[in-house]
């Protein structure tokens, strides 16, 4: 393993590729910490420090941008508009014909929808960063409650305001093209490697507020219960139903083409971490509403405001935890239907003289394939379910103020991102040294 690792930093390809993306991912880092322009940086500090991390509305954000977010610095909406974008432009696939078209043409129409996806990341990037703006000027971010919370921004006039939304919109496409840059010029893919490197910068902090707050035999426990919980998502990230694929021979001019074997890998998780993103959005906006919908000084609250409050925002409640379960499940199958087309799949087979043996090319191939990925999606969605539970569960047993760092999405994109940067890694050591990192 060592003598593998000297090689990555022995080979001039690798050793160049690898100090750019460190470069590019310390730059990143360094933007998480500027703070806009107008914004009261000891308040902010003095807020974080009395209430121990982000409200829930604001969780999955903050965790995406490394803390950022609650910093209100440059880099504070991080990666997730260029992630919404993503998501919407991948299902507006099956909504607008032409973008189907365009995706279907190749690299030339691809590189279209990639740039949409750029325009739709900056028209996001100005709603959240605007939406951000708003909620710290109400004094709503932090769930403290401290009399500085209130006074983070230190000019209200319309062009601070102005220049900070204009800042951070900025701020979302730095980080876009960083992303860009990593892809083409480092390894592994940018915007993942970014998402990786603000949830891992999350961790110590974590775990150091689980030691000091609960003590450091829950310490131990919390690692011991960790690596485990990492070995069983490796397992199943790695876990696939192969489907064996024959294709008959064929001859073009004094050619023969054909007579091989392959197969269709069908994963266990074919939808990644998307489900957990489509459930937590979703369950946020009931309290997105009431939180701007509060009474009055010396008014009472209404009681809509009231059972959302009491069910829909604490992450513990058992109501909460069984609605996130279901709709995972749900967003599970529903995103794994778009993604991937048994119809087109066997068409495709069909065309280049592919079968599965013992089913007929064509419809029936379409069929078993539709069959197959519904029961394997079953365990898929249930395994999706259980992990982003875990942080949930922990709360009751680690600690309120303790966020607990292996479950849910972190830990998926974590595994995910590692496994296959190491698979990029391994592959271009085999190009140069016919040796990957693992003999």
């Amino acid at each position: 393993m060592f003598n593998a690792i000297g090689r990555i930093f022995r080979t001039p390809d690798l050793r160049r590729k690898l100090g750019f993306t460190l470069g590019i991912v310390a730059l990143f880092r360094l933007g998480s910490f500027i703070p806009a322009p107008f914004v009261d940086f000891t308040n902010v500090q003095a807020c974080l420090a009395a209430s121990q991390g982000a409200s829930g509305l604001y969780e999955l954000v903050n965790l995406f941008s490394g803390g950022a977010l609650l910093q209100l610095s440059i880099f504070a909406l991080g990666i997730m508009p260029y992630i919404t974008a993503s998501i919407i432009v991948q299902l507006l696939r099956v909504v607008i014909p032409h973008f189907e078209t365009l995706y279907k043409e190749g690299q030339a129409g691809q590189g279209r929808l990639t740039q949409y996806t750029r325009y739709l990341t900056i028209a996001l990037g100005v709603l959240q960063s605007t939406t951000l703006v708003t909620v710290a000027r109400s004094g709503a971010l932090f769930p403290s409650g401290a009399p500085e919370c209130a006074q983070l921004i230190t000019n209200d006039a319309w062009y601070a305001i102005l220049l900070m939304v204009i800042t951070m919109t900025a701020g979302t496409g730095l980080i876009m093209w960083m992303g860009e840059l990593i892809t083409e010029r480092g390894i592994g893919n940018g915007m993942s490697l970014l998402i990786f490197t603000s949830i891992a910068a999350t961790f110590p902090g974590s775990l150091w507020a689980i030691g000091v707050s609960r003590g450091w035999d829950i310490f131990t426990l919390v690692l011991i219960v960790g690596l485990a919980i990492v070995v069983a998502v490796v397992f199943v990230e790695q876990s696939q139903r192969r489907i064996p694929v024959q294709y008959a021979k064929r001859m073009v001019g004094r050619r023969t083409y054909g007579g091989n074997n392959t197969y269709i890998p069908i994963k266990v998780n074919m939808a990644g971490v998307v489900p957990v993103i489509f459930a937590s959005s979703l369950l946020y906006l009931p309290a997105l509403i009431a939180q701007f919908n509060q009474p009055a000084a010396g008014e009472d609250p209404q009681p809509w405001v009231v059972w959302i409050t009491n069910y829909l925002t604490q992450g513990d409640h058992p109501l909460y935890m069984l609605l996130y379960f279901l709709l995972i499940v749900g967003f599970t199958y529903f995103y794994v239907a778009i993604t991937f087309n048994p119809d087109e799949v066997a068409e495709n087979m069909k065309k280049y003289g592919g079968f599965i043996p013992g089913i007929r090319a064509g419809r029936p191939t379409a069929e078993y394939l539709d069959y197959v990925l519904t029961r394997v999606t079953l365990p898929g969605s249930l395994y999706l379910g259980l992990v982003a539970l875990i942080p949930l569960i922990a709360l009751g047993l680690v600690g309120a103020n303790a966020n607990f760092p292996f479950g849910g999405a972190s830990i998926l994109i974590i595994v995910g991102v590692g496994l296959e940067t190491v698979k990029q890694i391994d592959a271009q050591l085999q190009q140069r040294h016919y040796e990957g990192l693992l003999r």
